[in-house]
């Protein structure tokens, strides 16, 4: 495999599934953590590996060793092996999507951003979701049922339980906080302000087509998916979340071997079930005109990136991320109509939100 982002949680997890299946690995792209990386060389024997700054390549313990975008690019492009892994977060996993579907690879995709902002110039015929939510969908959706509705769960994030009138003085320490596990930085913001969750609903848009989608919460993150059927019924997913399962039937199809524990339904008590408001959840707002108008996903994605960035800093509170990326989409009316336009829009919107006054 060719393993983008190998140092993440999913990354592990992914090299978890290697070793338990000897599965081969070809390429780690890393980003800053070169300790862990470099346990990862010596345990699996990478052909080549990338990491995202020239300044690190010394401190990589492989003989070759390459840095930035173009090597990412170069490396899914010469390499043999015909999957790829791609783990890494942000816009920054958009291109090495192109570049894998370009080389004719099956991508088993955890950056939702490659959906959310060019869905209409990605072939989704060759992606296998390993998001614990669409790997849900696409486990439940294998029958001849007619399907009316597809719904995907969400925790809640760090501030599911904090009065409303808190949340504007919530700081990055606050946000950083998840009830049920614990992510990176930018996911684990997005699960609190629940952009993860539109970006997730959008994704699946592209994934299944088009029909009706919605979110909801479910406080001990067990269910993941959900179908309802024009028969009236619903079938649910339950799972520990644990990304080993999807990665392993993104890489080999059919799974037969425990991956996971089995939930003992007698121990778990009750299920708490939550509407996803406005109120606490102002990017909401926009859910059904996204879903309605996908292609407008690069006006969100540079938005959130964006005020981030800035929230990160400082510079503004994190009830100003979703003000800001509210302000972007009505700001922009535009559609991309090729990638370029994609690339340069992205460019527009992150200015535009970066000369934003709080």
């Amino acid at each position: 495999m060719i393993l983008l982002g190998s140092t993440g949680s999913i990354g592990v997890n992914a090299l978890n599934i290697a070793e338990q299946f000897h599965l081969s690995v070809d390429t780690l792209v890393a980003g800053r953590n070169i300790t862990l990386l470099n346990e990862q060389i010596k345990r699996h024997n990478p052909k080549r590996v990338v990491v995202m700054r020239d300044e690190d390549r010394s401190l990589v313990q492989h003989m070759n060793v390459y840095a930035g975008e173009t090597a990412i690019l170069n490396a899914i492009e010469e390499s043999e092996s015909n999957h790829v892994i791609n783990a890494l977060v942000g816009f920054v996993g958009f291109r090495p999507t192109l570049k894998a579907l370009e080389c004719g690879k099956k991508i088993a995709l955890a950056n939702k951003e490659s959906l959310v902002v060019g869905g209409s110039f990605v072939d989704t015929s060759r992606i296998i979701p390993i998001d614990s939510e669409h790997f849900g969908l696409w486990y439940l959706n294998q029958g001849a049922r007619k399907v009316e509705r597809m719904v995907i769960t969400a925790s809640g994030g760090a501030f599911r339980d904090w009065p409303l009138e808190k949340l504007s003085t919530a700081t990055l320490e606050d946000a950083l906080k998840h009830p049920n596990w614990s992510m990176g930085q930018k996911i684990t913001i997005d699960s609190a302000s629940m952009v993860n969750k539109l970006f997730e609903l959008l994704e699946a848009r592209w994934l299944f087509g088009e029909g009706e989608y919605d979110a909801l919460v479910e406080t001990k993150s067990l269910i993941h998916a959900m179908i309802d059927y024009t028969d009236g019924s619903t079938t649910a997913h339950f799972a520990h979340a644990d990304m080993r399962l999807p990665i392993a039937y993104a890489l080999m199809g059919k799974v037969d071997t425990p991956i996971v524990e089995r939930i003992d339904l007698t121990k778990i008590g009750a299920l708490e079930f939550r509407p996803i408001e406005k109120e606490r959840y102002p990017i909401w707002a926009i859910k059904e005109d996204l879903l309605q108008n996908p292609a407008r996903g690069v006006i969100v994605n540079a938005a959130n990136e964006a005020a981030i960035e800035r929230f990160v800093r400082g510079d503004i509170r994190f009830i100003d991320i979703s003000t800001m990326i509210l302000s972007a989409y009505d700001h922009f009316t535009q559609i991309p109509e090729s990638i370029d336009a994609i690339f340069e829009m992205d460019e527009e919107i992150r200015r535009y939100v970066r000369g934003l006054a709080c």
